[in-house]
């Protein structure tokens, strides 16, 4: 009796426990997305130069390790603003081109729509069906290992077809990863909410920058 009851209270811990993390992950992943957008506007507003975007998503990369080991810290909230902020500054350039195109804003807009409507959907399934998605990881990290080989090796072929391939498997990847993350915190696999941010992070930064890339090679055709 003692034992059950034992098993009942350390159930409904580790349920509050995972529901307090979801809480705080979702909150502080709606919090570094405004910001990301924020910085992304100034730094269209700015007009900077693609160099100094690639300077800031290294930099940015780099306080990603500071992030993770930062995470179980309170200052970790300050290096996550930094990282997320840096992120999205890094897209100025970028979204200045796309916007420059003819119905630019809109593409803009529809890769808006596209990557939240992606990002709720699977959000909401794997947390209505609680499925564990955990045997995904493997699959989507060799595939992720092999969109980066295959991305490094088109800087040199520039093939437009090879190009749109993989911004289309990197959205799948990592729609992938937004299962298999959020299943990861369901499932207790993560209990802290800054490095169940950044995933989250990252994977719907991703979606957007490739599926923008995918509309803006549509409405070239």
């Amino acid at each position: 009796m003692q034992s059950n009851m034992s098993l009942n209270a350390a159930s409904q811990s580790s349920a509050l426990e995972i529901n307090k993390v979801l809480r705080n992950t979702y909150m502080l992943l709606s919090m570094t997305l405004a910001f990301s957008a924020v910085t992304a506007g100034i730094s269209m507003a700015m007009g900077l130069s693609h160099i100094a975007a690639l300077v800031m998503t290294l930099v940015a990369f780099g306080l990603l390790f500071v992030v993770n080991k930062q995470a179980d810290k309170a200052s970790g909230i300050f290096w996550i603003f930094a990282f997320t902020g840096l992120m999205g500054a890094s897209l100025g350039p970028m979204l200045n081109a796309y916007a420059a195109m003819p119905n630019g804003g809109s593409l803009i807009m529809q890769a808006l729509g596209g990557t939240a409507l992606i990002f709720f959907s699977l959000s909401a399934y794997a947390l209505t069906t609680k499925k564990d998605f955990s045997f995904m990881g493997g699959f989507l990290m060799v595939g992720l290992i092999v969109a980066v080989i295959a991305s490094i090796a088109n800087i040199f072929f520039a093939i437009p077809a090879l190009s749109l391939a993989i911004s289309s498997a990197i959205i799948m990847i990592m729609s992938g990863l937004i299962l298999f993350d959020t299943s990861r915190i369901i499932h207790g696999g993560e209990r802290n909410y800054i490095r169940a941010t950044v995933s989250l992070y990252l994977n719907i930064y991703n979606i957007f920058v490739h599926l923008l890339h995918l509309l803006g090679a549509l409405n070239d055709d």
